[in-house]
């Protein structure tokens, strides 16, 4: 159902706020180098310092900037269940065609807190549901076995974006589920791997950047050119690897910030790249002719 580079979109920032028309020529950026999905209000969007409002207001102006030329796949993740469904039903009535739902953060629930809570949100909505597994971010991992019982018992969950970093669970993942069931990389230096296993895309950080390459290794995969997507792979490596020399998505908007894309601006906790690190990344981006 979503496959290719699909974008976890940065939230711009301006004085403190969202910059609403920086997030408007992003998109705009996205979709004429082939991006195949928005996703906003995900770990590189800064959800975790949005408001309610600026959450929901963020994804208010992605789906009416994209007008349904690519889906939007609106992050709505929670470690309340409560709340989770709070932004999942807002973001149905925005007109988000699916929701990446995280798995809770922090309160480390058990394999059947993790289905519960799934599952409640999935009866909550129609749309299609992507969930988020990413343990070093939520304390906890989706176990395989859970991700097939909730594909199996709830119809609108779809697949799962996966950033556990274990290829051998990834496998399981596809073993067990339907293969209608969509196994997307969350993490860009396994993109390539993930689709020789049966994945179907990325949900990407370093195609905030380049999203052209991105997307052209994912169709050079496709379309049966091994070697080309191999070669894309390995170019991408080292920015992608830069894109993780601090917490994401530091980096990442530093390089926007550096290429001219929005402003540099991060909320706290996070904080400005420490100035050897920021040498580091200049010194890639000149590499890959990005300065």
């Amino acid at each position: 159902m979503f496959k290719g580079s699909m974008v976890a979109i940065v939230t711009p920032f301006l004085n403190g706020k969202v910059d609403e028309k920086a997030l408007r020529d992003l998109i705009e950026f996205q979709i004429r180098n082939n991006t195949s999905a928005i996703v906003p209000c995900g770990t590189t969007g800064e959800s975790a310092t949005l408001s309610f409002e600026e959450h929901e207001r963020v994804i208010e102006i992605t789906v009416e900037q994209v007008k349904k030329r690519v889906p939007v796949i609106a992050g709505t993740g929670s470690n309340s269940t409560e709340e989770a469904i709070r932004l999942t039903r807002h973001a149905e009535k925005a007109g988000a065609d699916a929701s990446l739902q995280v798995s809770p953060y922090y309160n480390r629930p058990t394999q059947q807190g993790l289905y519960e809570h799934f599952r409640a949100i999935a009866e909550s909505v129609n749309i299609p549901i992507i969930l988020y597994n990413i343990a070093s971010r939520t304390g906890v991992n989706i176990e395989s076995e859970t991700i097939a019982r909730l594909a199996r018992d709830c119809k609108n969950i779809v697949g799962v974006k996966e950033a556990s970093g274990n290829l051998e669970q990834m496998s399981r993942i596809k073993q067990l589920c339907a293969e209608n069931f969509d196994l997307i990389s969350g993490d860009d230096s396994l993109t390539l791997p993930i689709l020789s296993i049966g994945g179907v895309g990325v949900i990407s950080v370093v195609a905030n950047i380049v999203p052209q390459d991105v997307a052209n290794l994912i169709s050079e995969f496709q379309k049966g050119n091994i070697e080309g997507a191999r070669k894309l792979h390995y170019k991408l490596l080292p920015l992608v690897k830069a894109m993780f020399i601090e917490t994401n998505p530091i980096p990442v908007k530093t390089a926007m910030g550096l290429m001219g894309l929005c402003k540099p601006d991060l909320r706290l906790p996070l904080c400005a790249m420490s100035l050897e690190n920021l040498e580091k990344l200049k010194k890639i981006l000149k590499e890959y002719d990005l300065l």
